[in-house]
This record gives C-alpha cells, structure tokens and sequence, in this order.
C-alpha cells in the first residue's frame, strides 16, 4: 500500500501537480485493475484500504476521480512528466 495519504478527490489540474508525482504507483495499479476488469469494490480495498461498504459514496469518488487522472496523465498528462537524470 501507498504510505502517502489519498485525498478524497483526485486533483483537476491541467498540469501533473505534486500530488499526481507522489501517486504515480497508485495510477499505475488502477489502470491496470480497470484493464483487467477487476471490480471497483475490491481496488478500492486493495489499493486505497479502505472498506467500500461502510461509505459507499466516498470510497467510490475517490476510486472514480483517480481512475480519471490516471487515464488523463496515460493520455496526455505524461508530458508533463520531466525525467531527470
């Protein structure tokens, strides 16, 4: 699991913000639960810990809204990505 905290809500940005940097692992493991059909319930569990049945509505914001940056960063946010060496 990820020991940075997840904000409720995945940023909007039009830019990579600081945030988006620090979860670039958790973008990666949800793209690939979403391209193995994995249910959303057991991602949010495995991913985010925490338990989609006892608050349904926010586990399910935030599993939605960074599934939404992670396809927006694999699409086109990537640009913004700078690779130092």
């Amino acid at each position: 699991m990820n020991d940075r905290p997840f904000l409720d809500q995945a940023p909007d940005a039009a830019e990579l913000t600081d945030y988006d940097r620090g979860q670039m692992q958790t973008y990666l493991r949800l793209l690939d639960a979403a391209d193995e059909g994995a249910d959303w319930r057991e991602v949010v569990r495995i991913v985010f810990g925490l338990d989609p049945d006892v608050d349904t509505e926010r586990a399910r914001t935030l599993y939605d809204s960074h599934l939404a940056r992670a396809r927006w960063i694999s699409a086109q946010g990537y640009q913004g990505l700078v690779w130092s060496e």
